[in-house]
């Protein structure tokens, strides 16, 4: 399916080279933590059953999108929206079925990514396409770009985010959720941790392809955070939400 933001190509002739192993290893390793799902599965996702091994972790990002669509339904416009990092797609569909507009999920992850244009395939204005938005060639730009528990799989915050500014309509916004940040003192023992946990799931080689960004980069953009989980406020109310919703806006 294409989009009229990007060129119209066939989804699985735009994979970019040099992404096949990474892609590999993290379709097998989402095997492995039971997070490939069903194509019924994906049609009800966020909404997934309260037995399954990743219920609280769907009640977060379920959270999480009701609060950026209520954001996204206050600018009373059409949008063009990007969600970079799309998976299976359930968040781009929802979106376009939420938010008056035209989204594209782009992500490489050709398994996934066909199953997203599989699932939802009939809504009129929801397109995916297959590829690497770092360097990937947009026709046109964005007035929302979305990055939901994706952000961590690109080796270079400043860069990815520089890339994204760059796609941006004037008064552009955008909106990174469920995914961490992290203090510099902070970086080299949650490197450790990842490192251990791909050890032990016997996928040591994602280490290379799992980064950990700091504040203080994200602190070189105009940004604001519109939710963070850490504030006294948050941590005396006990929130369980324990991801910052971070909002980097455009340049001009």
């Amino acid at each position: 399916m294409s989009s009229k933001y990007a060129e119209a190509l066939p989804v699985d002739l735009l994979s970019p080279k040099g992404t096949k192993k990474f892609d590999e290893l993290y379709f097998e390793l989402r095997s492995q933590e039971k997070r490939v799902y069903t194509d019924e599965e994906v049609a009800r996702l966020p909404h997934i059953g309260f037995a399954h091994v990743h219920y609280r972790e769907w009640s977060v990002r379920a959270a999480s999108a009701e609060r950026l669509i209520a954001r996204l339904k206050k600018k009373d416009r059409t949008l063009a929206i990007l969600e970079i990092g799309c998976g299976n797609g359930w968040l781009s569909n929802r979106l376009a079925l939420s938010v008056n507009g035209d989204v594209t999920g782009i992500d490489t992850n050709s398994p996934e990514l066909q199953q997203a244009a599989r699932v939802f395939g009939h809504v009129p204005n929801l397109a995916f396409i297959s590829g690497n938005a770092s360097h990937f060639h947009f026709t046109s730009t964005f007035d929302v770009i979305v990055f939901a528990a994706s952000i961590q799989y690109f080796p270079s915050l400043s860069s990815i985010l520089d890339r994204a500014i760059s796609l941006l309509n004037e008064g552009g916004e955008i909106h990174i959720i469920d995914s961490n940040f992290y203090a510099a003192s902070e970086i080299d023992e949650a490197e450790q941790r990842s490192a251990d946990y791909f050890r032990e799931q016997g996928f040591g080689e994602m280490s290379r392809h799992y980064h950990h960004h700091a504040w203080d980069t994200v602190r070189e953009f105009r940004h604001e955070i519109l939710f963070d989980p850490h504030s006294l406020l948050n941590r005396l109310r006990r929130n369980k939400r324990p991801f910052p919703w971070v909002l980097i806006q455009s340049r001009k």
